[in-house]
């Protein structure tokens, strides 16, 4: 059996970290979820990895150009999968223990630096531990948390993989 190409594995890593971005978009309008700060977060790991993805369909390496490539959509996907493992785990908090609730990230880029912004962000508010949409009885992060470990593994396949010479 022959492997698939990587340019096709970063090529559907690419489109399914796009649809997933269209589909977060989709319930933040249609469904009227406001995504938390953790959900930010999540979505950019999201964006990286497609950016990274597609940067590896356009620029078409050799052996360790697509290492490299690997390795950093490994990193997206580890980024990712942490992230989504916070939130599961506060969601699974009793509601006493979840922090305090926070407003949201449009006031606080009107009135904090950064820093501050991104500190909030990588810890989270009480707003994380709402399940506010589930499907088959997962979550959003639950879900999230599969896809980017699912792409944590395709970045160390890319990684590790014996490679073919390319004439």
């Amino acid at each position: 059996m022959t492997m698939p190409r990587s340019r096709l594995i970063f090529f559907l890593v690419a489109a399914t970290s796009a649809a997933l971005m269209v589909f977060s978009f989709y319930l933040q309008s249609a469904l009227n979820l406001e995504p938390c700060p953790l959900c930010i977060s999540q979505r950019i790991a999201m964006a990286g990895l497609g950016t990274v993805a597609i940067l590896a369909v356009l620029h078409n390496p050799v052996n360790n150009g697509y290492r490299c490539y690997g390795g950093f959509l490994a990193l997206m996907g580890m980024a990712g999968a942490l992230l989504a493992s916070r939130q599961l785990w506060m969601q699974s908090l009793p509601p006493e223990e979840v922090p305090a609730c926070m407003p949201s990230i449009e006031y606080l880029v009107d009135i904090l630096p950064f820093t501050e912004i991104l500190k909030i962000m990588l810890t989270g508010s009480g707003d994380c531990a709402d399940v506010q949409w589930a499907f088959l009885g997962l979550s959003i992060p639950g879900w999230t948390l599969i896809v980017f470990t699912g792409m944590l593994i395709v970045g160390l396949f890319e990684c590790l993989r014996k490679r073919e010479a390319r004439i």
